[in-house]
């Protein structure tokens, strides 16, 4: 399901499919409810991955979120989609993939008015080569790999330095992975 139009999924207030938009016209100060994903690798020693966004991003340029974030097109898998997104955005491969928070779904605006509206599982794992990482330039300006404990507390201490997403992910991880 690589291929072809990207395009998201519109859903209604009950998280129903309900049509398609083009990806990159969506997000606006009027973005309608859309379907998303939200990737944390969590390594077996402790690290986590967290990547800073593009400065060229339409919606929080620059900021510091989770390892990888995205849509799933139209009848794609949203795991197979997660994948897809680790492999274009970081150049690496997720393994060991799991949802976690499947029900998450938040609504942002950013300082220039950019609505984020999204029902948006969230998804652990872990990746097959750590060291392996190569981000797009056009995705990610920066990465690094964190203790996540010292995360936690960094998001809860300075949140606008971070996506409000992940900021709020991390707040409800920590009792889903403890």
């Amino acid at each position: 399901m690589s291929d072809g139009p990207d395009l998201v999924v519109l859903l209604d207030d009950a998280a129903q499919p309900i049509g398609t938009a083009p990806r990159l016209t969506v997000h606006s100060d009027q973005t309608p409810l859309h379907l998303a994903f939200s990737f944390h690798v969590l390594q077996p020693d402790g690290r986590t991955l967290i990547s800073r966004r593009a400065l060229s991003k339409g919606t929080w340029p620059g900021v510091w979120s989770n390892a990888c974030c995205g849509h799933p097109r139209p009848g794609e898998d949203t795991t197979d989609a997660l994948v897809r997104r680790v492999r274009e955005e970081l150049g690496a491969e997720a393994v060991e993939v799991r949802c976690v928070l499947p029900g998450f779904r938040y609504r942002a605006v950013d300082a220039s008015g950019i609505v984020e509206n999204e029902v948006c599982p969230v998804y652990v794992g872990q990746l097959a080569d750590p060291e392996a990482v190569r981000p797009d330039p056009t995705e990610v300006a920066d990465y690094a790999w964190v203790e996540w404990a010292g995360l936690c507390a960094a998001a809860g201490a300075a949140p606008a330095v971070f996506s409000p997403w992940s900021v709020l992910q991390l707040a409800r991880l920590g009792d889903v992975l403890a």
